[in-house]
């Protein structure tokens, strides 16, 4: 759909994030050139997010230009700086305060880098005229919804955690910008991320650590959950396909029937998942086979915040880029598995 491109400049906050990183990598292969921004917090592992640097800094050895500054959104001022130096056309704004379970016990974090970060980087795209923004929104805005699989024409007014809360916030802010500054914004709520150089506080790795090292793994809600695992490579290749096609007016945009995933103005939500929910224990039971050791089950109740399901439809956004994912659970927890046995190696 797309080819490489002549140093176009392209901006990324949370660029030593799973995603982040993994788009980065990605956009240097096509020759763009790419700022990174990131403040290497350490709600998990430094030592993770470094190394990911390190893999991006082998990758911009090859092709592309890349540039990092580790600095935090909250920071006004120096974030705005940033974007006026480099002037990038597009701007994928990925960094966030991560964690449904995190946003129980530590709310503030949420306030300031959800809400207020990504005011800042709102005020950055309308002050240096960005032509394209991309941000990170989240299948956790659907909360008590239970019409699946989801779809981006529902109503997502009843969140259940907080960080579901500040993800729909952040959907409303930038339409607010779309509307007032004709700013074009393109929201895309990610399904359950999983891959090679993942988050430690998701399933994936959670699992796979505790299984290697004969621990207990907790199956929340007795097991009876779906998620609708999608593999990191599937992830990135929406958000580069939605990079080459900005966001716009809906003509047929009705308002005695608004559609919440488009409007008047240059605004668009969809939804970036796999549309294969896969139930839980199917799940270890991959983990299982790849890593070769049994897990130690310890069944629990749901924990608050949480959902029993999650499924996307994504004919949306198939219709507009043309998207459609192509890894198979099978194969995503393969590649994962290989890779956890190979990073983790001298620690199990």
């Amino acid at each position: 759909m797309y080819s490489k491109v002549n140093n176009e400049t392209i901006l990324v906050t949370g660029a030593a994030g799973f995603i982040g990183a993994a788009l980065v990598k990605s956009l240097l292969k096509l020759d763009f050139k790419v700022i990174g921004i990131d403040n290497l917090n350490d709600y998990y592992s430094t030592s993770l997010k470094r190394s990911r640097l390190i893999e991006i800094d082998k990758a911009s050895s090859e092709n592309g230009e890349w540039f990092f500054h580790e600095v935090s959104i909250e920071d006004n001022k120096v974030l705005l700086d940033i974007i006026n130096r480099y002037n990038p056309r597009i701007l994928v704004h990925l960094a966030a305060q991560a964690g449904v379970r995190y946003s129980i016990r530590n709310p503030s974090a949420y306030i300031q880098s959800n809400l207020v970060g990504f005011a800042n980087v709102l005020e950055g795209c309308r002050q240096n005229k960005i032509q394209h923004l991309i941000y990170a929104s989240s299948s956790s805005v659907y909360g008590g919804n239970k019409n699946l699989p989801f779809h981006e024409e529902q109503a997502v007014n009843h969140p259940v955690s907080l960080y579901a809360a500040t993800k729909k916030s952040n959907e409303l802010m930038a339409h607010t910008y779309s509307h007032l500054y004709d700013l074009p914004t393109t929201g895309l709520r990610f399904f359950t991320v999983y891959g090679p150089w993942g988050r430690p506080d998701m399933a994936p790795m959670i699992f796979a650590r505790s299984i290697l090292k004969n621990e207990p793994i907790k199956v929340f809600n007795h097991g009876e959950m779906q998620r609708d695992f999608t593999y990191i490579d599937d992830v990135v290749e929406g958000i580069i396909r939605c990079c080459f096609k900005s966001a716009s007016s809906d003509d047929d945009f009705n308002p005695l029937l608004p559609n919440p995933s488009t409007s008047s103005a240059p605004f668009r939500i969809f939804n970036l998942g796999n549309s294969h929910p896969i139930h839980l224990i199917y799940f270890i039971e991959l983990l299982e086979n790849n890593l070769g050791k049994k897990a130690i089950k310890n069944f629990q109740p749901i924990q608050p915040g949480d959902v029993v399901s999650t499924a996307a439809r994504m004919d949306l956004l198939n219709s507009w880029v043309e998207y459609k994912p192509t890894t198979s659970i099978e194969k995503g927890i393969k590649l994962f598995s290989e890779w956890y046995l190979d990073y983790f190696k001298n620690t199990y």
